[in-house]
């Protein structure tokens, strides 16, 4: 059965309509296409960047029945696109193939030196063994995930290393992301060339120009802080609580300078619950993205970064619909309509 869909194309802002043949949108009209969608405002389906689905705490083993859930999770929020910047295991087979999950990027397991991540949680190596485990895990998925650095007082992974980290990568054919909140080591992802800043709590807004030379993303994971926000206000003074509120407090504009910059801002999560990227969507306003910067951060620029095109003659069939206009009311976002993922009607 061929759908049809029609209302408010973003970011174009015409009217239009889609058929949907299969797993692909068209434009040239089916007779008899069943109409699914009739008005209101479309959008390539939501895109979360930065989510780590399997596990809720970093004391649990990776579990296929929560990874489930969680992609279901964000299925169910209009997700149909996300990438896995680490997880604790790599992911099974039937992620790619389940028709009702979304589509899926993933970075395969973090990659920690010593003393840089939860012990156990990603794949533990040496520095002399990064090299090569970071081309293995891009192997699999396209992206691996390299943990820049940890503690705030600790030095990151050398510059050097870091360095041929990527350019090893890049010459397979895959994509870097680096986790990096300090500093230094938010300067060493840059310098190395990594493709996407995860966090970049303490990124010197000097390399914002370089950043967007080389068509370096920056992922800021707005809403994940804001979340612990609270309870860094209220800790012990100390060294390290002012450290991270320093970061956080500086962090909004420096996305905001970012975006001016030319550096693609995108939205990610990080945390659970699963499904929540209208939210990291809102942060990107209220740190001072245009609108349809923000909206485009958690869709069709998303997608685009990602290697899949929005709402075009020949992409995939994902679809999410809205009654009222979301570049006007950002809250709209997290109530969809109506739910097309890979050319079936989920919800």
């Amino acid at each position: 059965m061929v759908l049809r869909v029609r209302g408010v194309a973003l970011p174009d802002g015409e009217e239009r309509s889609f058929w949907i043949d299969g797993d692909r949108l068209r434009t040239d009209p089916v007779p008899g296409a069943e109409l699914v969608v009739d008005g209101g405002w479309l959008l390539p389906g939501l895109v979360d960047v930065h989510t780590h689905p399997g596990t809720e705490r970093t004391d649990e083993p990776f579990d296929e029945g929560v990874l489930r859930r969680h992609l279901t999770d964000h299925r169910d929020a209009g997700v149909l696109l996300v990438r896995t910047p680490g997880t604790a295991a790599a992911l099974p087979g039937w992620v790619d193939t389940d028709e009702d999950l979304p589509r899926v990027r993933s970075a395969g397991r973090w990659l920690a030196t010593p003393g840089r991540f939860f012990p156990g949680l990603g794949r533990d190596i040496s520095e002399d063994q990064l090299v090569a485990a970071a081309v293995e895990e891009a192997a699999a998925g396209g992206w691996c995930k390299v943990v820049g650095d940890w503690r705030w007082n600790e030095p990151p992974v050398p510059l050097g290393l870091l360095t041929a980290t990527v350019r090893a990568v890049h010459a397979t054919g895959g994509r870097v992301a680096v986790h990096c909140q300090t500093a230094e080591g938010s300067r060493n992802a840059v310098l190395a060339g990594a493709d996407s800043l995860e966090h970049g709590m303490h990124l010197d807004r000097g390399l914002l120009d370089l950043m967007a030379e080389r068509g370096t993303a920056l992922v800021p994971t707005l809403s994940v802080f804001a979340a612990s926000a609270r309870g860094h206000y209220a800790a012990e003074h100390d060294a390290r609580r002012a450290d991270w509120l320093a970061g956080w407090e500086a962090l909004p504009g420096t996305v905001r300078a970012a975006h001016e910059a030319g550096v693609t801002v995108l939205a990610g999560t990080d945390s659970h619950p699963c499904g929540t990227v209208a939210a990291e969507a809102d942060w990107l306003a209220r740190a001072g993205l245009p609108p349809e910067a923000a909206l485009g951060a958690a869709s069709w620029t998303a997608r685009d970064w990602l290697g899949l095109p929005g709402l075009t003659e020949g992409a995939p069939a994902d679809i999410v619909a809205y009654d009222r206009n979301p570049l006007l009311d950002p809250s709209v976002l997290a109530h969809p309509s109506r739910i097309i993922l890979k050319g079936r009607v989920v919800a």
